[in-house]
């Protein structure tokens, strides 16, 4: 006990001497979920439209009028053709073009039926995929106010009206989601980079051959470095917390104490995978590189930004294997939906396996006579 005494005190003088450190920890986190969120959106607005009306009629400018209110989209030209429009989305103004056919009102009143074109920019999947989507819808919508004004027959199909509702996000928020997801990313980050440049800094500097050389066991070594960097780790945490409740007003709607029960074992994961990188790098450089290349793969793979389910299968079974996927789900959960510890038992059980392995694995890994 009293040699993980003198590697805590070791390791927290380093940590309060070496300044650059302690404004990673207090002012990236801050700054970042300062900034991430409002730039982190799945919601499209603005989108860019041409419109070519060859009908010049009422229901035409009508239907235009009513796609461009919707604040969806904007409005860049009346193309007088579809190849002069077809020339705005290769100049990259336009997204989408909604070409009106000649005729389109008398079609629609004499013969109940008319078709307009729409093309869609395809090069920016996600704006082609809710462009449709919205402009589908405003159409629809318009088809039957035509038909309702008519006094048609089937006029009563417009008086079905589909009411969603969205449990958990009524508003469908997308802060509400992605600003818990932002403080997993953040504490994965943090932790993860400060740890895997502790090890290999020292063996730089030269100090770590006074350590190899005193009577102090390897799981002893390794639990001194572990400890200061779970406890930034849940500071850095709370400074998330704090940001989220006092900039978006976002609080849990479970209990907080759920969250830092789960963070206890989360943040031994990346501690230990941190200092695990630390024991097998020969430079803080190499070192960086490789946590870098690890944790854009956790990222990329725990449903933060593409929800796990979407992914193919063989994907979905690798995020199985990653320690992030597990925080986002109870951050969300617990979040949104006010899960208690009961429904997060399996994550639970999940990142206590992955902090045993990646810590055992470090004090294994780590030889007195490198």
């Amino acid at each position: 006990m009293s040699l993980l005494l003198v590697i805590l005190r070791k390791e927290f003088l380093q940590i309060f001497r070496n300044k650059t450190i302690l404004k990673m920890i207090v002012a990236l986190p801050v700054l970042q979920l300062l900034i991430l969120p409002w730039a982190a959106t799945f919601e499209q607005k603005n989108i860019t439209l041409s419109v070519v009306d060859n009908d010049h009629s009422s229901f035409s400018r009508r239907l235009t009028e009513k796609v461009t209110s919707s604040g969806f989209f904007q409005l860049t030209d009346y193309s007088v053709s579809y190849d002069q429009a077809l020339r705005s989305v290769e100049a990259n103004r336009a997204n989408l073009i909604l070409e009106i056919p000649g005729h389109f009102e008398n079609d629609l009143v004499r013969e109940d039926q008319s078709q307009l074109m729409l093309s869609v920019n395809a090069v920016n999947g996600q704006v082609a995929g809710l462009g449709t989507a919205y402009i589908t819808q405003i159409i629809q919508d318009f088809n039957l106010e035509i038909i309702e004004e008519a006094g048609y027959p089937n006029a009563s199909l417009s008086k079905i009206n589909v009411i969603p509702q969205f449990k958990y996000n009524p508003e469908m928020n997308y802060r509400n989601y992605m600003v818990p997801g932002i403080i997993v990313l953040l504490v994965t980050l943090m932790g993860g980079m400060l740890a895997a440049l502790n090890i290999v800094r020292e063996k730089e500097i030269g100090t770590i051959e006074q350590i190899n050389v005193s009577p102090i066991p390897k799981a002893v070594f390794i639990l001194g470095k572990l400890v200061p960097f779970w406890i930034m780790g849940l500071l850095i945490l709370s400074l998330g917390l704090l940001v989220a409740w006092v900039i978006y007003g976002l609080s849990p709607v479970g209990d907080l104490g759920v969250i830092y029960l789960f963070s206890f074992f989360y943040i031994l994961v990346f501690s230990g995978f941190g200092l695990l990188i630390s024991t097998y790098s020969d430079s803080q450089q190499q070192a960086m590189f490789v946590a870098f290349f690890f944790l854009i793969i956790f990222f990329l793979l725990s449903g933060l930004f593409t929800p796990v389910s979407s992914m193919p299968g063989w994907a979905q079974k690798i995020t199985l294997l990653n320690p992030v996927r597990y925080f986002v789900d109870v951050m969300r959960l617990v979040y949104m939906k006010g899960s208690g510890l009961a429904d997060i038992i399996p994550q639970i059980l999940s990142v206590t396996v992955f902090a045993v392995i990646f810590n055992m694995w470090a004090i294994l890994n780590y030889k007195k006579t490198s």
